[in-house]
């Protein structure tokens, strides 16, 4: 299926130094990714830059803000984060709207009152529905359905936080590099929302993140390996934490946009040699196997199992440790997974590299946030 997508490529793609709490001014943080980004894309600089999708978290900076950082000339602007983000900045490239744009984010000193949940998930937000709200409770209810429905064990769970961390724990700029675990470390560890342990969990981090985008033909002309948009597609069913997550619902939240980018892509999960999913919690890597169609519906528990989804497996997910071990920094993390699929295709992971990767997928979001967004990538430009 042709796609306007099939036009564009990535071309620079930066992770900022990520910790729990930076202690930094968020817009330093927030140049040292631009920065980053540009430098690894090859030869272009602020002054090729005409389209802007730039953020921060804390400070609140906007993008028609963040146009003046370029010299304040006239810019196609964008307002999505993630990988929304990045479909829409392709879609204004192929449109015409702009030839070069950048999407970087980052936060810092959220935390300086140590409150360590995330913004979204404080007390101040728990009573906004008759349910409550607490993120991991939210998706613990859909991890408890799945087993009711299927009998999918603890052990399942604790087998993909393990995998995940100990990516992560290979990974020299993640958070937890060197922290090493096994599945029973995971289920020993202390109880946070049945069937949660502490380590199935993301905890808050900060740091910063950037995409650099152009069409394919100037990538071409670039000293980079460029990586191009294959398919993508957005599932959004409601406003995140304010919507009780309802299994019959929610449980398949992506199953649309997943076939909507293999279907623009030609391409079938088969295809896939690399998968940086969205790990908030470690049963959404067994539901998005699942809803994509790596594996049937109930048999995701089974699928995790016996080394298939670690670096040398059939399979394998979240290579730079994700959410769970590498940072789940602000809005950064949204963007760092499809950061983390273009250094995987790029060969940028020595330490954790799927050797010879082709194609990635790459989402966002969950059942319990009611969202999830979904994009291929790959080597070669789509035919």
């Amino acid at each position: 299926m042709s796609s306007p997508l099939h036009h564009v490529a990535i071309v620079g793609a930066y992770n900022t130094r990520q910790a729990r709490a930076i202690d930094v001014p968020e817009t330093e943080l927030l140049l040292d990714a631009v920065r980053g980004g540009l430098a690894s894309s090859g030869g272009l600089g602020l002054g090729d830059v005409d389209g802007v999708n730039v953020s921060s978290s804390v400070r609140r900076l906007h993008s028609r803000e963040a146009v003046m950082l370029f010299g304040g000339r006239p810019c196609w602007t964008g307002g999505d984060i993630g990988i929304p983000a990045v479909l829409e900045a392709a879609l204004a490239i192929s449109a015409g709207l702009c030839e070069v744009a950048l999407i970087a984010t980052a936060q810092a000193l959220q935390y300086t009152d140590r409150v360590k949940t995330a913004p979204w998930t404080r007390p101040s937000n728990e009573f906004v529905e008759c349910f409550g709200l607490f993120t991991p409770a939210e998706f613990a209810l859909m991890a408890c359905r799945h087993m009711h429905l299927y009998g999918t064990q603890p052990e399942a769970l604790a087998t993909v936080a393990a995998t995940i961390r100990n990516h992560g724990a290979r990974h020299p700029e993640a958070i937890y590099h060197g922290r090493f675990c096994t599945p029973e470390d995971v289920l020993a560890s202390r109880m946070v929302a049945d069937p949660f342990h502490l380590l199935d969990c993301a905890t808050t981090s900060e740091g910063g993140a950037c995409l650099v985008m152009t069409t394919a033909a100037r990538a071409r002309d670039l000293d980079c390996q460029p990586i191009y948009l294959l398919g993508g597609g957005t599932d959004k069913q409601g406003m995140a934490y304010v919507t009780a997550p309802v299994w019959d619902r929610y449980g398949q939240v992506g199953k649309r946009a997943a076939a909507q980018a293999f279907a623009q892509a030609g391409l079938t999960p088969a295809d896939v040699d690399v998968l940086e999913l969205y790990d908030p919690f470690s049963f959404e890597i067994i539901r998005q196997l699942e809803a994509f169609g790596f594996c049937d519906e109930g048999e995701g528990g089974d699928f995790v199992m016996n080394g298939r989804i670690a670096v040398g497996g059939v399979c394998p997910v979240v290579t730079n440790g994700g959410l769970l071990s590498f940072s789940h920094a602000g809005l950064a993390q949204l963007l760092q997974k499809p950061i983390s699929a273009v250094q995987q295709l790029r060969g940028e992971y020595p330490q954790a590299l799927t050797v010879g990767a082709q194609v990635a997928i790459t989402s966002n979001g969950g059942s319990g946030a009611l969202f999830c967004d979904v994009m291929l990538l790959g080597t070669e430009q789509a035919a």
